[in-house]
């Protein structure tokens, strides 16, 4: 991702002391000298990043995963992603995830962007991408995750996402950009 710079707005690091350190995330809490000169706290979460994928079947519709979000106590429609293993490319993360989540390999892979999930208080990065050509096979999940595929007709997207059913950010990004290219 390009880093933007201005004097006016940058923060300049001081120092950083953990605060939790766990599976997922790694948490701190940095000393930043604000553009004033005063200092302040920010509480940050370290993620590796990850990647997530918009499979599109021959006939148009998108692969959807459903799957429970502990951290939203409800079940969630998305498109399948997950996070990027030490030293992985993000376009290999994209394959192996497809074909664990979904059980589809895909021939066509088009690179959509990458999106900052929530920068207020973590460093995640997500790297979109569409894919087709799908075949299927046998999914794979890892041990503890449960996830249901489904297809979904391209025509009933965006009514998902008026009546609250999709609300995932991610899946709603992807989403967006690949509308936009087509009418850009």
């Amino acid at each position: 991702m390009k880093k933007l710079h201005d004097p006016a707005l940058d923060e300049v690091f001081v120092e950083s002391r953990p605060a939790f350190k766990g599976r997922l995330l790694h948490v701190h809490v940095d000393t930043v000298r604000l553009p004033n000169g005063n200092t302040t706290t920010r509480e940050m979460a370290d993620h590796q990043g990850a990647v997530a994928i918009v499979p599109f079947l021959p006939d148009g519709s998108v692969i959807l995963v459903k799957q429970f979000r502990y951290p939203m106590g409800t079940v969630m429609y998305e498109i399948p992603a997950g996070k990027i293993d030490p030293g992985e490319a993000p376009e290999r993360c994209a394959v192996r995830e497809l074909s664990e989540e979904t059980g589809y390999e895909g021939d066509n892979w088009e690179y959509l962007g990458a999106i900052a999930t929530t920068p207020g208080f973590t460093n995640e990065v997500i790297h979109l991408y569409a894919v087709t050509g799908l075949h299927p096979h046998k999914q794979h999940t890892d041990p503890d995750e449960f996830i249901c595929v489904e297809a979904v007709p391209k025509a009933s997207l965006l009514s998902m996402i008026e009546d609250g059913t999709l609300f995932d950010g991610k899946t709603i990004a992807a989403l967006g950009i690949l509308s936009m290219k087509k009418i850009l």
